[in-house]
């Protein structure tokens, strides 16, 4: 269930005391970061419509900033699914950076929502409307970003470019996969610094952690199935493929696999520690442990976020049974669907599902072809940057790797040897999450700090000496 937005001044006295504003922008630039993220909010860039409109209207932008039009590309697959790569040329001391995020957002009806999804709606310390979190707020801290860098006349040690692209969220024609495959100099680089992953995470308004992702779950979905003869109704038999299929559903929903960590998860579980106390910092530590310990590992899987960052997570999420009331069924599926750690092969996961439900009646098939990914390795350039950053706006809040349990455009770049890094800057309640969800928002004040911190983030990172 959705909370109901807090008043104003509730929400403000979540927030810590800012010292004189130092964490926000220069006013000038609030007012472009907002405007950018108001024109791209209104432009619908789901997936029918595509994202050229929003693409282009930014290339705008930049030609007007001052970018020369070699450094302005916009390109793509297909008329309405146009891909924007800006470079800001720098000294040339170090191979570019790259920024990501994407244009496309998913579908939202306006019956469903308490107000206009594409229109952007300032209200008690929030913006509202589809992308404002997931991630048209990224993309427009970026665009004014890059156009607040080239006015200031910024020079950078090395080239920064940013891809804004279509196809992440509706899966068809991804701009990331096109780039790579097409037109793979325009975003060749030393890393990629992916604005959609990561992400400040507070609690009951408390800024905690800045995390930086390093490596994500592969999605993996498979399909479990009986066939049988059927029959009439009024003559049933002692075996039903209903039931088969759910005694099998029944024995993997008390199955979990085996606790496994890497470098991030070790790191990610060690951080959190030190911002808990007890027993829950104590199996915090514990299980960060070479092995893990299994007790602290028990424990801590009661919470779902805890869980999903130790082992791979499978889970039923459909069923399809039947052909009419007065018919046995001839056919039961389940669809199941898995997360697994960077490494963990799907044949094996499916060999291991096939084991677990323990019935040769039941099919179990592989439905997708995972993008399978390595995990990135943690990166002292990019965790320093970040926490250097992160200190200087917001004291006491920690920075630590973390394997995100979704999945992003990320996994592209991985799979092509490029080390990916998920850092965001906005914060978020973990508590009020509404990405793809109704009355999608963003606070007022986190996306404008979120704009600062990338700006600092941008010139420390170009500047970094090789």
């Amino acid at each position: 269930m959705l909370r109901s937005p807090r008043p104003l001044v509730a929400a403000l006295m979540l927030l810590p005391a800012l010292g004189a504003g130092q964490t926000l922008p220069p006013p000038a630039h609030r007012e472009l970061a907002r405007a950018i993220l108001k024109e791209l909010v209104e432009i619908n860039t789901v997936r029918d419509s595509g994202a050229t409109q929003a693409a282009t209207a930014l290339a705008k932008r930049f030609a007007g900033g001052g970018f020369p039009p070699e450094d302005v590309h916009l390109v793509g697959p297909k008329p309405r699914k146009q891909n924007l790569v800006v470079r800001l040329r720098g000294r040339g001391k170090g191979k570019p950076i790259l920024f990501l995020a994407h244009l496309d957002v998913v579908e939202a009806r306006r019956e469903d929502w308490s107000l206009d999804p594409f229109t952007l709606t300032e209200r008690d310390g929030y913006f509202y409307g589809r992308g404002t979190m997931d991630i048209k707020d990224e993309a427009a801290d970026l665009v004014a970003n890059l156009l607040r860098l080239k006015a200031e006349g910024y020079v950078p040690n090395r080239d920064i470019v940013v891809a804004l692209t279509d196809g992440e969220e509706t899966g068809d024609d991804n701009g990331v996969r096109w780039l790579l495959q097409n037109r793979p100099e325009l975003i060749r680089a030393a890393y990629v610094i992916n604005t959609d992953a990561g992400g400040g995470q507070m609690e009951h308004g408390r800024r905690l952690r800045n995390p930086v992702q390093t490596s994500e779950k592969i999605y993996a979905t498979y399909l479990l199935e009986v066939t049988g003869a059927g029959g009439h109704s009024s003559l049933p038999p002692r075996d039903n493929t209903i039931y088969t299929l759910a005694q099998g559903l029944d024995r993997l929903s008390r199955f979990d696999f085996p606790v496994r960590l890497n470098p991030t998860t070790r790191a990610f579980f060690r951080q959190l520690a030190k911002q808990e106390s007890g027993q829950l910092a104590g199996d915090l530590r514990a299980v960060s442990g070479d092995p893990p310990d299994p007790k602290a590992a028990e424990r801590l899987a009661a919470v779902p976020l805890y869980n999903s960052s130790m082992r791979t997570t499978c889970v039923a999420t459909m069923l399809q049974a039947g052909h009419a009331e007065n018919a046995l069924p001839q056919r039961a599926q389940a669809t199941i669907q898995c997360r697994l750690l960077p490494g963990d092969s799907p044949e094996t996961t499916r060999t291991t599902l096939a084991r677990v439900v323990s019935d040769t009646l039941i099919r179990v098939t592989l439905a997708n072809k995972p993008d399978i990914s390595p995990a990135s390795p943690v990166s002292p350039e990019v965790m320093t940057a970040v926490e250097r950053v992160t200190t200087g706006m917001w004291p006491g809040v920690i920075v630590l790797p973390v394997m995100d349990p979704w999945s992003s455009d990320g996994t592209q770049l991985r799979r092509a040897g490029v080390p990916v890094y998920g850092v965001s800057g906005i914060f978020f309640d973990i508590s009020d999450i509404r990405s793809h969800g109704k009355d999608e928002r963003i606070g007022v004040q986190a996306f404008y700090e979120g704009v600062e911190f990338m700006y600092r983030l941008m010139k420390d990172l170009a500047d970094t000496p090789h």
